[in-house]
């Protein structure tokens, strides 16, 4: 993974201070796939997990891909240890609703909670998602659903959740968790020539109900990436 602290702190800076006690929700996104996303997301969570008094989680909304985990996991000299699996939710609440539902041994409805698990790195306040997909039943596939409860609660236990979404030109899932998001990051490659798409997406949150809080031009490629948020007015 590429050393982006000097960026990290810069795009710290420009989305503004926390609030005390209340854990902010971010999430980053990009019109369309290849804009590097996964990779600024998880820069960022690690870097205010060093700073983080409580806890810093990078929940990956890529469910079947479980990218970040891997990504996380295969990265030790980077990123750390990882520790074992807890369960992602507090209260069993959750984003998403695994379809068609099963029964488990007790003959109940198995738990949406149940497929999620989060493992922490050791020595830092980090926590990363992974769909348990090995417990899907053949056919079952999970849903993000329009239901604020889940991270609502996250807020309690944690000073930042870090969301990484899919890519706007294969998932709408931005739009659904958009409006229980503080700030919409997106992330554009300093190579793309059209301005449009992230434009569109932009409008599309903000109808939608959520905030953007600018572009994040990731220049990975050629220089390190900058924060403008003077592109969207």
């Amino acid at each position: 993974m590429l050393d982006l602290n000097a960026e990290m702190a810069e795009l710290w800076g420009s989305l503004g201070a926390t609030t005390p006690g209340r854990a902010r929700l971010i999430q980053f996104v990009s019109a369309r796939g290849g804009e590097g996303v996964s990779s600024v997301a998880r820069a960022f969570a690690l870097f205010a997990a060093r700073r983080a008094k409580r806890s810093v989680w990078l929940i990956d909304l890529d469910l079947m891909a479980n990218g970040q985990f891997s990504a996380v996991a295969g990265d030790q000299a980077q990123c750390g240890e990882l520790g074992g699996p807890v369960a992602a939710s507090p209260d069993d609440s959750m984003f998403f609703t695994v379809r068609p539902a099963q029964n488990g041994p007790n003959s109940r409805v198995v738990s949406d909670a149940r497929y999620l698990v989060a493992y922490g790195l050791k020595g830092v306040r980090f926590w990363v998602t992974r769909l348990r997909s090995e417990a899907l039943a053949p056919g079952q596939f999970p849903h993000i659903v329009p239901d604020g409860r889940y991270w609502q609660v996250m807020r309690n236990h944690a000073d930042l959740i870090v969301v990484d979404c899919p890519a706007a030109d294969r998932s709408q899932v931005a739009l659904i968790t958009a409006p229980f998001m503080d700030q919409t990051v997106l992330v554009v490659a300093a190579n793309e020539p059209e301005v449009r798409p992230p434009l569109l997406l932009r409008d599309a949150i903000s109808v939608a109900g959520g905030h953007c809080a600018g572009v994040f031009l990731n220049k990975t490629n050629a220089e390190p990436p900058g924060f403008l948020s003077a592109i969207l007015p």
